[in-house]
């Protein structure tokens, strides 16, 4: 069996890009140190969003706007998306990336602390993409959940830490301890909550993909 990083680097041999100004975010954001999504987890996230079909999606940690726009070339043509941002240069760039896609009109960017900004959204989302501080992932799930209509996903980005997620308390750098143990109560949250349905996914840096049911139709035994 080959190992893993053959198999990435013959999938990714196989991909057609994203589209020019994509590829040049792309480009940019990984020489600048910029946190995007891995080159093989975006076609994945892009087939999700394609199956899904969500019509109102929610992105925590928008960056500069790579994959609002990934998701924006998969998704419905009527559906818009509300990205959210903490630091502010970064969201003017994502603004600039918006409207040279022409879609300024289609993904609305909030600019602010995620946890606030939850409290005022009126909207339910059929799709919700956690790409941003990991150690407040398993802290906002409540609030996510309330703005998720039923049979809405989740899409949890990063969760192995780079490898430290497999490793013991003591085995990690002791100031990643707090968010290690954070993102191993947020994994074991996703998978014990009776209202989702959770698989853990081994590509990229680790994807958890969540459905949030719509009925409940039996009980474990």
């Amino acid at each position: 069996m080959a190992d893993r990083e053959r198999i990435t680097d013959f999938i990714l041999s196989l991909e057609k890009g994203h589209g020019e100004l994509c590829e040049r975010i792309g480009r940019e954001s990984r020489q600048n140190h910029v946190p995007i999504i891995l080159p093989q987890t975006a076609p994945f996230l892009k087939t999700i969003i394609a199956a899904v079909r969500p019509r109102k999606i929610l992105e925590v940690g928008t960056a500069v706007g790579y994959s609002a726009l990934l998701m924006a070339q998969a998704m419905p043509k009527d559906g818009v998306i509300t990205t959210i941002e903490k630091d502010g240069k970064r969201a003017d760039l994502a603004r600039k990336h918006f409207k040279e896609a022409g879609l300024e009109d289609r993904i609305v960017l909030i600019e602010g602390d995620a946890e606030e900004i939850f409290k005022h959204l009126s909207e339910s989302y059929d799709f919700v993409f956690m790409d941003a501080a990991k150690g407040q992932y398993l802290h906002w799930l409540p609030q996510i959940l309330e703005l998720m209509n039923p049979g809405a996903v989740l899409f949890s980005d990063n969760v192995f830490q780079e490898g430290d997620i497999f490793e013991s308390r003591f085995a990690v750098v002791r100031r990643d301890r707090t968010i290690h143990g954070r993102m191993r109560d947020y994994l074991y949250e996703l998978k014990h909550r009776t209202e989702l349905e959770t698989s853990i996914i081994p590509i990229g840096d680790g994807v958890a993909l969540s459905v949030k049911r719509k009925e409940c139709c039996y009980e474990k035994g």
